[in-house]
């Protein structure tokens, strides 16, 4: 019979080989500093208002003339639609509901409006956790070059943890899925 000692430090050894494993994944992910682009995608999510206030702080400062919004989510958020309903001196606004709800739908929306438009080099802004399965999946449907620039999160250990598991199923779905 295992004692539970014998359960438990198998189980924390595990929980401290992932926690290690994806702190330069999750946590301090490769990201960019803002550069002159095209485009600006913000992708959407929960407790996304930071994002779309970066991404519109970002056109403001001239980074780039058009400024895309992602609201995978309803109902939707009331920062996104107050950005959506006003226009925005010197930036075009575009907002849009991606199919499916996920980062593959705006990957796929991204790759439809780069090719309308022209874009080769977009800001992509989101949450620190989500920068490498972003860059990850956006990579297979944009042909040009993404610059990911992370929004600002706070978290508990609890909410990191909940990241951890969360990303790291995104990570295997996307994985599983291939392609956009």
């Amino acid at each position: 019979m295992r004692t539970l000692a014998g359960v438990i430090l198998p189980v924390l050894v595990l929980a401290i080989v992932f926690g290690v494993a994806g702190y330069p994944v999750y946590v301090r992910p490769q990201t960019d500093p803002p550069r002159p682009a095209d485009a600006i995608l913000v992708l959407g999510g929960t407790a996304s208002a930071e994002r779309y206030l970066l991404g519109l702080e970002l056109a403001h400062q001239g980074f780039a003339d058009d400024l895309v919004l992602s609201d995978p989510y309803r109902p939707t958020d009331p920062v996104l639609d107050g950005i959506c309903a006003r226009p925005q001196r010197n930036v075009t606004v575009t907002c849009f509901d991606p199919d499916p709800p996920t980062t593959l739908g705006e990957g796929r929306e991204l790759r439809r409006l780069a090719s309308e438009n022209g874009w080769r080099t977009v800001i992509v802004v989101t949450s620190v956790s989500h920068i490498s399965r972003a860059r990850y999946i956006l990579d297979q449907c944009f042909d040009g070059e993404l610059v990911m620039v992370p929004a600002s999160q706070r978290l508990s250990p609890f909410g990191w943890a909940w990241i951890y598991v969360y990303q790291s199923a995104g990570y295997a779905k996307a994985l599983l899925q291939r392609g956009c």
